[in-house]
């Protein structure tokens, strides 16, 4: 099984940084969209039932059959637009749609891959789409292949006040000299950067996060003129991660 298995995508972030992301197993996919299924289908015979109710029969059958459609095909748009690109299945499952490029998932995106899904459910409950995603490097359907998506796994979120609290231990950059280019030359921008390389870190093998620190701890090594040997790259984003969110005295 291992030699089939391709390698999860890469993404890199504007400052050239590879971020490793983790395309969900086709199992999981299709666990959620089971579950999905099931609450949209019982949305909308809900909704059927509450018209039949309040309605006379003749006058609601055009109604029933268009909220069941608009429940139906407008669920998945709803929770992947309105809720970070997951539904309740996909949050189940740890699940989330997001562009191939790493970033959220648009209006647009969402749409496409959702008008596709017809052709993903053919012959019968998605067997062309699964088709496509057993082939698939990142197990996409024709729907993300269209819209330009991919369905990734989270992993759990490290602990923000940890992470600041770690930085605090490598302190070798609160000096003045630093501090002043620190004030000077790092942007809100820059901040929540680190902040993300340091959430990201936690889910990388040793070696690739070692990559990781060290191309971002050089990057800013040399943004604030830093000589000291034996600061790392990690400690030294940590230690500058810990300097900006620490209010000061």
């Amino acid at each position: 099984m291992n030699a089939l298995r391709h390698p999860d995508p890469v993404i890199l972030t504007p400052e050239h940084v590879p971020v490793k992301l983790f395309a969900a197993g086709l199992m999981s996919r299709f666990y959620a969209v089971l579950l999905d299924a099931a609450i949209a289908w019982a949305a909308a015979s809900l909704a059927a039932l509450a018209l039949g109710a309040l309605l006379p029969f003749g006058f609601t059958q055009g109604l029933v059959v268009t909220a069941i459609f608009v429940i139906t095909w407008g669920y998945h748009l709803y929770f992947e637009v309105r809720h970070n690109g997951r539904t309740p299945g996909k949050r189940a499952f740890g699940l989330r749609v997001v562009d191939d490029r790493g970033l959220p998932i648009t209006f647009q995106q969402s749409f496409v891959r959702n008008v596709v899904r017809v052709l993903d459910f053919m012959p019968v409950f998605y067997g062309l789409g699964g088709l496509v995603s057993l082939v698939d490097r990142h197990h996409r359907r024709l729907g993300d292949l269209a819209a330009g998506t991919l369905v990734i796994h989270e992993r759990p979120a490290a602990d923000v006040a940890r992470q600041v609290e770690e930085g605090r231990r490598f302190n070798s950059l609160r000096t003045p000299r630093v501090l002043r280019r620190i004030r000077h030359a790092i942007r809100l921008e820059d901040r929540e950067f680190l902040l993300s390389v340091c959430l990201r870190a936690e889910r990388m093998d040793p070696r690739s996060r070692f990559d990781l620190m060290e191309a971002v701890g050089g990057h800013y090594r040399e943004v604030l003129e830093i000589d000291d040997p034996h600061l790392s790259g990690e400690n030294l984003v940590r230690g500058l991660l810990s300097i900006l969110y620490t209010p000061r005295a």
